[in-house]
């Protein structure tokens, strides 16, 4: 077992580790943050992305000692207030989803992606999301909802986080 101190949604948490154990299920069976979902377990879905010191990472492809001393952001810990993030309200606003399955992962994604680019066009988002997958949707409303809350977000003075 290994000892690491990660900083998850803003709470501090000190926990004994299998090396080998995987970010993502660290934040579900340890912590109990089921929203980071497991989708295929191969990186190829992006369903269970979160965000690794503000970056958004694919939590299926980092060890939980990666994360020691770091800090980790779910979909849980998005919004603050007691409200919506504006990027979780575009997707409800604009039905952006389906079996919400790839939801969270979608997001956090999406999150980043303002960050990087607070502008994006149609296109910079539809690359910007290709590596988290939809089997539901076919990706319309999710780019429409991108184009919302970035708009929104531009509106606010809001930079992602």
């Amino acid at each position: 077992m290994t000892r690491i101190t990660v900083s998850v949604d803003g709470a501090s948490y000190a926990d004994d580790v299998e090396p080998r154990m995987l970010l993502v299920h660290y934040l579900r069976e340890v912590l109990g943050k089921v929203g980071t979902v497991v989708g295929c377990d191969t990186s190829n879905c992006g369903a269970c992305t979160v965000h690794l010191d503000g970056r958004s990472v694919k939590s299926c492809t980092v060890l939980a000692v990666q994360a020691d001393g770091h800090e980790v952001t779910t979909i849980e810990g998005l919004a603050t207030g007691g409200g919506l993030h504006p990027m979780q309200a575009a997707f409800h606003d604009n039905h952006a989803l389906q079996c919400g399955y790839c939801t969270p992962g979608m997001i956090m994604q999406a999150v980043d992606l303002l960050r990087e680019n607070p502008h994006p066009s149609e296109e910079e988002i539809r690359t910007g999301l290709e590596g988290n997958l939809c089997r539901c949707t076919g990706y319309h409303n999710i780019v429409k909802a991108v184009a919302a809350a970035a708009e929104s977000m531009a509106g606010e003075g809001s930079v992602a986080r």
